[in-house]
């Protein structure tokens, strides 16, 4: 009898299990000297040196080429996963949709987002040319190209943390980033095929990638709509064949494949592609995947390379500098920051001196990518060792300064402007701070237990120590009018206590309560404060779960992507307006219309009027375009 499907059991996975192994303790180590704002590529790169220079001889050739291929392909899900994190509609959002003044130029988050990538585009040549007086580089386009790189996932999660993801603020950075990643990905592929095959009629073949995405999309988009496949599609996602898991991946592989076709190089392209094809795609479900395909990348491939690139890194070519090396690391350091900052100060107008070179800061680190490109670099020759291991260090230390330098300039003022106050740190307050944090919106826990007030704490959530009960505490959080506050404390006579006193000293209206009693809840009902009641909440659950599950699902899976917002019409051109005569953003849908203490289902024909409060679902990037529209 033969051996299972022929194939052959005489596979050392003893290197792999070490290299998981590293993968599994690198967050842990983290975690445990508490250095949780680090990057865990970071650990996984240094505990990859470590293997390379203790374990790696005693590796099999055989186990090495097998690892190799395990990297290559964390490399392609690292590259798709970059464009899976563009958000497609953010930047269909910012594309202008009137006459482009000055002003508005500078305000128009993708118009800025190419300006600054081209200034550094120029920086970083002028940078180059200069550097290679001094040093020998071989190509000074490409070495320049390696140079404009940035890194949104570093960017992203930063942002999201400080609850300014959805600001004009944070959607210049997360566009800026994102512009720098897609620029930097087509033009390292058109450089590395005329670099390796000179400059002939076949480089034209990159643009069937183009033209495969342009069609790829337009079928996606269709076939969304058609009523088997998204039964067919709902049917099999959550069940052990997870359709669609295998769709992406099938996708990414198509890609992959057609890049391979015109060059081992454009991989990196077609991996990209791919990731800002899904982007386009998901819109509500985008969490969900998201969430299923960080699993696969992060979970095993992406953490391989990563260990690799460690195992790989060769200090002693950094000796090609002989005593230069002294000061070429800090001047490439200095250049890396330079390049950035300069175009970041056209932000000066709107955000101010400090927030815009806060910002250039921040948009000065790099990761994956730069290790990417110097990798792809050094197998074409066009970038010495000496180099591609000065760009690695480099990755390391903007990655880890950039953050630091970005919330030392810009500190997160959780007392002003707008927020929510949440007192009581229970775990529905925490949760309901976390949900808040992912929709941009900002707010505070108000917690008088000290030990509770230290786990949240740790959790990097904006808290004071205080008592809910004690007037000095709102006007210590500045409290303003249009804030709300929620009353999360144990007590139900505690919420009533405190919704009294912000009643009767601060006449504060928004004030939304927790409550078991029917009694609390009928006083609190004649203060005019808005009441949860946990038995109705839960039943109301359980009512959605059984008549209208799926519903219920994709309005819990994707809350961070797909919302509902309530926008008052305050703008003068939309008054006496149709519905029909208002181009609303295609990811928005009108669900219905408050005027005045009327409710209306919306039609083409209603008229809409200054005041009117739409109800109004759909992504985040889709409702600020609905807001400035009628607002």
């Amino acid at each position: 009898m033969g051996s299972l499907l022929n194939m052959s059991f005489h596979v050392d996975f003893f290197p792999l299990m070490i290299v998981m192994t590293l993968a599994w303790i690198a967050p842990v180590v983290l975690a445990l000297f508490k250095f949780g704002k680090v990057p865990t590529v970071i650990a996984e790169i240094v505990l990859g040196f470590v293997l390379g220079h203790f374990l790696l001889d005693r590796f099999s050739p055989e186990s090495i080429r097998i690892l190799d291929f395990l990297a290559l392909a964390g490399f392609i899900f690292l590259m798709f996963l970059s464009g899976l994190e563009i958000n497609v509609d953010q930047i269909i959002a910012s594309l202008p949709r009137k006459r482009i003044t000055f002003s508005s130029y500078f305000k128009n988050p993708l118009l800025m987002g190419i300006t600054h990538f081209g200034i550094t585009l120029i920086l970083s040549y002028i940078s180059t040319l200069a550097l290679s007086q001094f040093i020998h580089i071989p190509s000074i386009w490409y070495f320049s190209l390696i140079m404009v790189t940035t890194s949104v996932g570093i960017i992203l999660p930063i942002l999201k943390n400080r609850g300014e993801i959805a600001g004009h603020y944070g959607q210049m950075l997360i566009i800026t980033a994102a512009v720098a990643d897609i620029f930097s990905i087509i033009l390292f592929s058109f450089t590395a095929f005329t670099l390796k095959n000179g400059f002939k009629f076949e480089l034209l073949y990159i643009f069937i990638l183009f033209f495969a995405f342009y069609i790829f999309s337009i079928i996606g988009q269709k076939m969304k709509d058609v009523p088997l496949i998204k039964k067919m599609s709902f049917r099999f996602s959550h069940s052990a064949l997870q359709i669609k898991v295998r769709g992406t991946v099938l996708l990414i592989t198509i890609f992959v494949v057609m890049a391979q076709l015109i060059g081992e190089e454009e991989i990196l392209l077609g991996a990209f592609l791919s990731g800002l094809l899904m982007s386009g795609f998901l819109h509500k479900e985008r969490s969900l995947l998201m969430l299923k395909m960080d699993g696969m990348g992060f979970g095993f491939f992406i953490p391989i390379f990563f260990v690799m690139v460690g195992m790989e890194f060769d200090t002693s070519a950094l000796a090609e500098f002989d005593t230069s090396i002294i000061w070429f690391l800090p001047v490439l350091l200095l250049v890396l920051f330079g390049i950035k900052l300069i175009p970041s100060m056209l932000w000066t107008r709107f955000f101010g001196f400090r927030r815009a070179f806060a910002g250039g800061f921040l948009v000065s680190s790099r990761l994956s990518l730069i290790i990417a490109a110097s990798a792809i670099g050094l197998e074409m020759e066009v970038v010495t060792p000496g180099i591609n291991a000065s760009f690695i260090l480099m990755a390391i230390i903007t990655c880890l300064l950039s953050p630091i330098l970005f919330n030392s300039l810009n500190p997160r003022g959780i007392l002003d402007g707008q927020k929510t106050i949440i007192v009581g740190g229970s775990s529905t307050g925490v949760l309901l701070t976390r949900r808040l944090h992912a929709h941009g919106k900002n707010s505070v826990i108000v917690e008088n237990n000290p030990a509770r007030f230290k786990e949240i704490q740790k959790k990097g959530l904006n808290v004071i120590l205080g008592d809910g009960t004690n007037e000095a505490i709102y006007r210590h959080l500045k409290m303003a009018p249009s804030n709300y506050v929620i009353l999360e404390c144990d007590s139900d006579d505690t919420n009533l206590q405190i919704a009294h006193m912000l009643r009767e000293q601060f006449q504060h209206e928004n004030i939304i309560s927790r409550t078991k009693l029917k009694k609390i809840e009928n006083k609190l009902n004649l203060m005019n404060v808005d009441t949860v009641d946990e038995r109705g909440v839960l039943a109301t659950t359980l009512e959605n779960l059984i008549l209208r599950p799926n519903t219920y699902h994709n309005l819990v899976e994707s809350f961070d992507n797909f919302i509902i917002e309530e926008i008052q019409i305050t703008s003068n051109e939309i008054d006496g307006k149709q519905i029909k005569d208002i181009p609303f953003q295609y990811n928005a849908i009108l669900m219905m219309i408050k005027s005045g203490d009327e409710m209306k289902i919306p039609h083409g024909d209603t008229y809409l009027r200054k005041g009117d409060i739409l109800h109004v679902v759909g992504t985040q990037s889709a409702i600020q375009e609905t807001q400035k529209l009628v607002e």
